[in-house]
């Protein structure tokens, strides 16, 4: 089997039907699999995958283990030279996997790939990071991005300048959209499954990187990713879920001091947005301006009253903590 693709899904019955479609009529040489892990979805995801895409397997978890460990459950029975990671909220554009899969066996050195990411109106989603640091996210936070531009030294959260167009070596490819050699994928236990929401590719595309694998970027093949649906369930809460996840993975790479300077500028950061969305309320009052400062005091209150550090050990996902 040339091809793993591998889909968690938690209640996603509305938007996983356009990803299975894109994948199956628009893969036209590449052998492949589809491995749905189901989280303990309750809205008949797991009768209309199987109703529908009979071709699909789906592996039923019966309860919501969270992103790493829902994916690596498919990683363990997938059987393909290489392995994607997909999210349910995906598009596959026609052919993007035959030139994917065509584009890693000329590489044969590299042992992670992305791709070009889109938005649905067909904008470039700017998805290929350099890896996070508490320097880094201190330019981000202080708007000093566009510096990126003059030197490397104020490389931040994003390539500045760079959209996607050309071939590159990143740092890290989001995991709603990444593909990795499968041998190198078990090599290394698949994802760290302390990440329940957030950072997991991050993580892996560190210990990718670690073991002398390079990441590779191909411009020519497309996947839209429509994003953020899951969240918009519950944003707030899925907010400080994926800042226990950034402490988790500064706690993990930095150790305490990483864990509670990242706090520091996390802090800083929202407080600063908090501020921007203040005064242009007080210009021009919205509604959804308003609704962005009520998500912003409910964040900025976790995270000044977590314990970075308790927060990144802590077991399971999805509970606010402390405040």
């Amino acid at each position: 089997m040339k091809l793993s693709i591998v889909i968690v899904c938690w209640n996603d019955q509305k938007l996983i039907k356009n990803c299975l479609q894109s994948i199956y009529n628009n893969t036209y040489t590449t052998e492949f699999e589809v491995i749905v892990s189901d989280n303990g979805s309750t809205d008949g995801s797991v009768q209309f995958i199987r109703e529908n895409f009979p071709k699909a397997r789906v592996i039923e978890n019966h309860t919501n283990l969270g992103f790493a460990r829902a994916s690596n459950a498919g990683i363990l029975s997938s059987v393909g030279q290489y392995v994607v990671i997909l999210h349910p909220d995906t598009v596959v554009h026609a052919g993007a996997l035959d030139k994917w899969i065509e584009f890693a066996d000329n590489r044969p050195n590299v042992g992670g790939f992305g791709c070009r990411i889109l938005n649905h109106d067909g904008s470039y989603q700017d998805s290929p990071r350099p890896f996070p640091s508490v320097r880094r996210y201190w330019i981000a936070s202080l708007c000093l991005r566009q510096l990126g531009r003059l030197s490397n030294a104020f490389l931040s959260d994003t390539y500045v300048g760079w959209k996607g167009d050309s071939e590159r070596q990143i740092d890290y490819q989001p995991d709603c959209c990444l593909m990795v050699r499968g041998d190198v994928l078990k090599r290394l236990n698949g994802f760290d499954e302390q990440f329940f929401y957030g950072y997991a590719g991050t993580d892996l595309c560190r210990r990718i990187w670690d073991t002398g694998y390079p990441i590779m970027y191909s411009p020519e093949v497309f996947i839209t990713h429509v994003g953020g649906q899951t969240v918009m369930r519950s944003v707030a809460r899925f907010k400080c879920e994926k800042y226990r996840s950034r402490y988790r993975y500064f706690y993990k790479h930095f150790g305490t001091k990483g864990a509670f300077q990242c706090r520091r500028v996390t802090l800083a950061s929202i407080r600063i947005r908090q501020f921007g969305y203040t005064l242009l309320n007080a210009v021009k009052p919205r509604e959804d301006v308003k609704k962005r400062l009520e998500l912003f005091r409910i964040v900025a209150e976790w995270n000044s009253k977590v314990d970075p550090v308790c927060a990144a050990t802590e077991t399971g996902g999805l509970r606010f903590g402390p405040g």
